[in-house]
């Protein structure tokens, strides 16, 4: 009987701990952990068959539809309306003023880009918590961006950092750390505590990009990331799907990829970038069109993206921002450069 109570004893003082890191977590922000659950009821196999699948927050068990949940092995009807229930509990996911909408996202932290004259544009930087869209051809500076990004994001909030870690998905080969170290040394930080602070995965077919989610949550379920970049997001689908026989499946395919990706960025406030490529636009609008070149993905992706960003070539190294598409920015442009220290202001 002792032994029993004493074991019941360690069980709530767990149990304490366990509602006391959440509750400290949610005062900084940050998601509320799986293992939460614990202290409503929820078996911990239950949880661990859950976070296998991909789910590591409460909020993952909240945002997503119950038939995604009812895909996980072992958990019955009863133990996911029970596991569903909780959540719900916990996550506010009714109704709320537009004044408590507006605090809240008085937190929200940008990301510089490097560029003032950008970051004027963009309203203080990449903003986190949402997905943004660059796209333009070849050499427009897209990959620099991000590998710019990649190293700001890790600066202090104060000095236009988001104080996280980076991650990485690359499509198309173009990730290069020794470009980071160089971006690093021009803001004073240590080159190799740059590198170890970015995740990086190169991704060899659009199944296996859709897989990497899953380890980018559970990464990030661990410790704090600010940035996660796909370089490009829409590469690999547009040559594993060929023809207009299959456009309706690699359409499904990548809303499936991009709604993910959104779930990730409200899940845990990092900030989403994706770079796009542009196709030529042949039909008879070509001609009445000031830049015949299109992005990819269709509605499907332009629907997806928070902010839409459109790169295109200047004189010599500069580059010019165009904001095509945003729920509060106007559509302007912005003139920066491509330097051996990433992007900078345009000296014109």
């Amino acid at each position: 009987m002792s032994c029993q109570k004493t074991q019941k004893g360690q069980k709530a003082q767990a149990q304490a701990q366990a509602r006391a890191t959440t509750e400290e977590e949610s005062e900084q922000g940050g998601p509320i952990p799986l293992k939460f659950l614990e202290t409503c009821g929820i078996a911990a196999v239950d949880l661990k068959k859950l976070a296998e699948a991909g789910y590591h927050t409460v909020e993952s068990v909240v945002m997503v539809p119950r038939k995604h949940l009812a895909l996980v092995k072992g958990l019955s009807e009863a133990k996911l309306d029970k596991i569903i229930q909780e959540a719900l509990k916990i996550i506010p996911s009714g109704f709320t003023t537009a004044t408590e909408y507006h605090e809240s996202r008085s937190a929200i932290v940008s990301i510089s880009t490097g560029a003032k004259a950008l970051d004027t544009l963009l309203g203080g930087g990449m903003e986190t918590g949402s997905l943004t869209e660059i796209y333009g051809e070849f050499r427009t500076g897209k990959t620099q961006l991000c590998h710019t990004l990649c190293v700001t994001c890790q600066l202090p909030i104060a000095n236009g950092g988001g104080e996280g870690k980076a991650l990485f998905i690359d499509t198309e080969g173009t990730f290069r750390p020794e470009r980071c170290r160089a971006i690093a040394a021009r803001y004073g930080l240590d080159p190799d505590e740059v590198l170890d602070n970015i995740s990086y995965a190169r991704a060899f077919n659009s199944e296996h990009q859709q897989s990497l989610l899953l380890q980018a949550s559970a990464l990030m379920s661990e410790c704090r990331y600010a940035l996660m970049v796909v370089d490009s997001a829409t590469a690999l689908f547009r040559t594993d799907y060929s023809g207009r026989g299959e456009l309706a499946p690699r359409q499904m395919a990548l809303a499936k990829f991009l709604r993910t990706l959104s779930r990730l960025a409200d899940e845990f406030g990092v900030a989403v970038v994706i770079t796009n490529q542009v196709v030529a636009q042949v039909d008879g609008a070509a001609m009445f069109t000031a830049d015949p070149k299109k992005p990819i993905g269709g509605n499907i992706i332009a629907h997806a993206s928070t902010t839409r960003l459109s790169l295109r070539k200047s004189r010599g190294e500069q580059r010019v921002c165009r904001v095509v598409d945003s729920p509060c920015l106007r559509e302007d442009e912005a003139v920066f450069n491509i330097s051996e220290e990433g992007i900078v202001d345009s000296k014109e």
